[in-house]
């Protein structure tokens, strides 16, 4: 099912992890355990966990419609719920679709607002403290940003902007105890 057609009213994921076989501690009999895979939206970075219809092929990598009807269960889960390969196909995962949406993130930089008067959603991004985060507000109200590298030329001192914003994605999906989450949907957010 690689790029599969997600419609306009659809959810679009990637999938992370395909277990054929249902998860390994399911002490159930083998025929009555279901294909799972376990995906991330693309949209808001959730997390879910599918029951794969059986003549449905997904594999790893592949892009979802967590609405397609050859799902037969869709739910949302935590990090903590991923098995150990979804947990490491994430971070790659991440960076990919950043890659891939550079316009997008690159935007955050351009539209990022204050949270609070002391703070600034710049402010919630590793490394990114006032200075740094003043000379970011600086150079955009000369000219928008339009590439991560564009961005790394014209802010001194910011290294890798994509990898910075891949790690604070990162960390809003494992930490469930943020304060700010600004990329990464949480059930209780709807």
């Amino acid at each position: 099912m690689s790029d599969t057609e997600s419609g306009d009213d659809g959810e679009p994921a990637v999938v992370l992890d395909f277990l054929p076989h249902g998860k390994s501690d399911d002490d159930r009999p083998q025929y009555q355990k279901q294909p799972l895979a376990y995906a991330m939206g693309t949209e808001d970075f959730r997390l879910y966990e599918i029951v794969v219809g059986e003549e449905t092929d997904v594999t790893f990598g592949d892009r979802i419609d967590v609405h397609s009807t050859d799902f037969d269960r869709v739910s949302v889960v935590e990090y903590d719920d991923l098995p150990s390969g979804a947990q490491s196909e994430l971070d790659y995962a991440v960076e990919d679709h950043v890659e891939a949406e550079e316009d997008r993130f690159v935007d955050f930089y351009n539209e990022a607002q204050p949270i609070t008067l002391r703070l600034h959603q710049l402010n919630l991004l590793p490394g990114i403290g006032k200075k740094l985060r003043n000379s970011i507000l600086d150079e955009r109200k000369r000219k928008p940003f339009e590439s991560f590298e564009e961005l790394e030329e014209r802010v001194s001192g910011l290294h890798n902007p994509k990898e910075v914003l891949v790690e604070r994605i990162l960390e809003e999906l494992s930490e469930d105890d943020l304060k700010y989450s600004r990329f990464v949907r949480r059930e209780d957010q709807s």
